[in-house]
């Protein structure tokens, strides 16, 4: 008797405690209610503008330096005044058919630059005999500045549109050539281990194994390389050009018109970061990042 009761008081306690844990689960989700959507704290929501508050602190900084006069409004304009000299250029047209010209320049030197950078990269990255014949005289290419090489394209081509174009052609081939020779130099020997093992061509392991290794490299080298476009074309419109935003900051120089020049070096500000916030997007979403 005496067990028989400890057992039936065991089953009591037993289904107490489940009775808690399942017919009280009403009692359980008062104590825990179920918790909806988290919203985002409000400094995560506005961290894309973060970047905007360095470039307003300056333009205020900037005007007060002339507004007080600290600064002289004829060796530095106003924002104001430089405003007024994009908004009065972009309503007569003229603005626009020199952004349209550098962009075209940048457009087809970075692709040429990207595409020749491309096939030096494979070829030294793959061979080290291609490496210890080419790597040397181009470690000792990239090192000369852009402006030292206006000259010579000025001798060879002329001062026609292929001078440019070959220039900034120059400035985005040497990072996407290191980029790219790093990266497939560095894919990891068991992914070629791999493909040996699946029979795979040389042609399908490029394809199919070294290439997408590599990618992440690739688009780093062509970030840097449309950067250095950016710069190239600034050398190379400055020198023997008619059109480009480059012609209106030289152009600007020569009619003593600082609103003019500020303007065109905050165009190629702008241009510059477009482009490189458009490289940076398709390589986030091709890496996966």
């Amino acid at each position: 008797m005496a067990a028989a009761a400890r057992r039936e008081s065991a089953v009591s306690r037993e289904s107490d405690a489940g009775g808690g844990a399942t017919g009280g689960g009403w009692a359980s989700e008062a104590a825990f209610p179920r918790l909806g959507p988290v919203s985002l704290p409000a400094a995560t929501r506005f961290r894309p503008l973060l970047g905007l508050l360095v470039p307003a602190a300056l333009v205020v900084g900037w005007h007060l330096v002339v507004a007080t006069g600290t600064i002289a409004a004829y060796q530095l304009p106003t924002p104001v005044r430089v405003a007024e000299t994009l908004y009065g250029m972009g309503a007569s047209g003229e603005l626009w058919g020199h952004v349209a010209v550098t962009l075209r320049r940048v457009a087809l030197g970075a692709g040429l630059g990207i595409a020749v950078g491309t096939v030096f990269g494979t070829a030294t990255g793959l061979s080290r005999t291609a490496s210890d014949l080419l790597d040397p005289l181009l470690q000792s290419l990239k090192n000369i500045p852009s402006l030292a090489w206006v000259p010579l394209f000025l001798l060879w081509f002329g001062i026609g549109e292929t001078a440019k174009v070959l220039l900034i052609a120059v400035g985005a081939f040497f990072p996407v050539y290191l980029n790219l020779s790093t990266g497939i130099a560095a894919v990891d020997e068991e992914l070629l281990e791999v493909a040996a093992v699946y029979d795979l061509g040389r042609v399908e392991s490029l394809r199919r194994v070294v290439f997408p290794a590599a990618l992440p490299s690739l688009l780093v080298g062509i970030r840097g390389g449309v950067g250095l476009a950016w710069m190239f074309v600034v050398a190379a419109e400055l020198i023997a050009a008619s059109q480009g935003v480059g012609f209106l900051l030289s152009d600007g120089r020569t009619l003593a018109r600082p609103d003019i020049i500020v303007a065109s070096i905050l165009l190629f500000a702008f241009l510059g970061n477009c482009s490189d916030v458009a490289v940076k997007e398709v390589r986030d979403r091709v890496v996966g990042r």
